[in-house]
């Protein structure tokens, strides 16, 4: 077999860029208690609202991953193992010095040890990780799910609906149950399968959405004017209170997984992404943004911090969503220099997986 010549998608690098920046914002501005940029209220111009709320970022990479997934095996045979090592290499190195890291800093600053390293082992099944690294557990879930969801989706697209319905109702059910679902629904597999496999309905089913920029104009009107009433009403932290127990958490999930597969879809299809300098430009963020993701916990509440205290009152949201996107640009040399000694020379190892049918060739792209 020959093996094809790696490339990205600049689009898809684009929507990594897009996440990665959401999920910066929504600390930087917010942290867990509205400091320095209080929780009430939204912006009056609404698809702020998605910066806002950036927690949402988190269901656009799982959207992605699920796209990207259908895109690059579609037609074409899976060596499950082989899949299995590729991204094992690819995630763990920097994940493994991301845990050593903050080992190292909660030794110094006294922490319990034993618990950390408890909730290193709790981490494989639970969303215990450190620095939003318990969204890799979910990932690895959904690993563990994909050839099951590949045989679905072979069989017939729709059928992966069967598998949103089964969701909706578990949520429902653990609702009635429980009094809420906020925990399973944003924090495991339980919530964000549907974000996964939305994400791949969303490639299979690209045909109603690519080019059609109309529809791809309303749905995106639609889905920000969500996120706005969302928003307006409390959003993550206020909705009423926190974990909330309002019971949009058993269809929040699912909303974010269909909007987010389908215009991921349209992005992809509908344009010839330039070369240029601002596309490359955004694109390479897209490329650091597992760096980013992960490093980012270290500097983004320091850099809010100090610029409230000794530069400007961050107060006033379009004020701090500013000052996001100046922070968040300076991280990118640190992300560019993280993914180049943790995440580049990885990216070469390990068998391919996907093979073509009809070529008989192995057709592997860079991921994430």
């Amino acid at each position: 077999m020959i093996t094809q010549e790696r490339s990205r998608d600049l689009g898809l690098d684009h929507i990594r860029a897009l996440a990665a920046f959401m999920v910066f914002s929504w600390h930087f501005l917010h942290y867990a208690s509205g400091y320095p940029v209080p929780f009430e209220g939204a912006p009056s111009i609404f698809p702020l609202s998605l910066l806002d709320e950036g927690h949402t970022g988190v269901a656009l990479f799982m959207t992605l991953s699920g796209y990207l997934f259908a895109k690059i095996l579609d037609g074409r045979t899976v060596n499950y193992l082989a899949f299995l090592s590729r991204r094992a290499i690819r995630l763990l190195p920097l994940l493994f010095v991301m845990i050593l890291v903050e080992g190292v800093r909660q030794y110094i600053v006294g922490a319990d040890i034993l618990a950390y390293l408890r909730s290193l082992v709790s981490g494989i099944v639970e969303p215990t990780l450190p620095n939003g690294a318990w969204s890799l557990t979910v990932e690895f879930h959904f690993y563990a799910l994909l050839p099951v969801l590949l045989y679905l989706g072979r069989k017939s697209p729709a059928l992966l609906l069967g598998v949103i319905v089964a969701s909706l109702a578990l949520r429902t059910a653990l609702f009635i149950k429980d009094g809420t679902v906020f925990w399973p629904a944003y924090w495991t597999i339980i919530g964000r399968l549907d974000q996964f496999v939305f994400g791949m309905l969303g490639y299979q089913y690209r045909a109603v959405i690519v080019k059609e920029h109309r529809r791809a104009a309303i749905m995106a009107l639609t889905f920000c004017l969500f996120y706005y009433l969302y928003d307006r009403l409390g959003g993550f932290y206020r909705m009423p209170s926190f974990p909330s127990p309002s019971s949009v958490w058993i269809i929040l999930p699912t909303i974010e997984g269909i909007f987010y597969g389908l215009l991921i879809a349209y992005y992809d299809g509908s344009f010839k992404h330039s070369h240029g300098l601002v596309s490359r430009s955004v694109a390479n963020i897209g490329k650091y943004s597992y760096s980013i993701y992960l490093w980012h916990f270290y500097v983004v509440f320091i850099m809010a911090d100090l610029i409230q205290r000794y530069i400007i009152d961050l107060s006033y949201y379009y004020t701090g969503q500013l000052w996001a996107l100046i922070s968040f640009l300076a991280l990118v040399p640190f992300a560019y220099v993280s993914y180049q000694i943790f995440e580049r020379p990885f990216m070469k190892i390990g068998l391919s997986y996907a093979t073509d049918k009809k070529t008989n060739l192995c057709a592997d792209r860079a991921l994430p």
